[in-house]
């Protein structure tokens, strides 16, 4: 599949990716604390019956400055996107609830809609932060739909990261900044 343009370098792209409960958020958050509009685009189902993930849900609320606005874009991020501002910054968090809104799609139906969100991402003039979940550094998924995830959004991430003016790892706490320390993999 063909890459698409490189993103404006007049409004950064920032790729901050790393485990569960690492500090992604509270680091993508920080970067855009001091910018006086930003749209918090929410990827992830509701799931109200989940008490945990309402718990985890409602950490983030008490964590975002009251002026920020939200989003829940549930399946169709591109469109939540395009209703956003000009001037407003975009926090997507994150791109893990992205991928598994289309985790029924055939391999060629999610190529396509990634293309699509990336073309969509990249043509954007707004400052954008996406937190991304780092999923493959251990146990092999048990499950067909589990392996998938993994790598579509492993996949995603790293095609995001080839377009993004800074990419960070959270990893307990720390930020760690990938394009300062790291090379890329050929």
């Amino acid at each position: 599949m063909g890459e698409v343009e490189t993103s404006n370098p007049s409004s950064p792209l920032i790729l901050v990716c790393g485990p569960s409960r690492g500090g992604k958020s509270r680091w993508a958050e920080s970067l855009l604390c001091n910018d006086a509009h930003v749209t918090y685009v929410a990827t992830s189902a509701q799931r109200p019956d989940d008490n945990a993930w309402q718990q985890r849900l409602a950490l983030h609320r008490q964590r975002r400055p009251k002026h920020w606005q939200l989003i829940e874009s549930g399946a169709d991020l591109c469109g939540a996107l395009a209703t956003i501002g000009p001037e407003q910054s975009v926090l997507i968090d994150a791109l893990g609830g992205f991928v598994a809104w289309h985790l029924d799609q055939t391999d060629q139906q999610w190529h396509g809609q990634a293309h699509a969100f990336l073309k969509q991402l990249l043509s954007m003039p707004q400052r954008r932060v996406l937190v991304a979940e780092e999923t493959g550094w251990g146990v092999v998924p048990p499950t067909k739909v589990g392996g998938m995830f993994r790598d579509r959004l492993g996949q995603l991430s790293e095609r995001i990261q080839r377009h993004s003016d800074k990419s960070w790892l959270v990893i307990q706490g720390r930020a760690i900044d990938l394009q300062a320390l790291g090379c890329p993999v050929p």
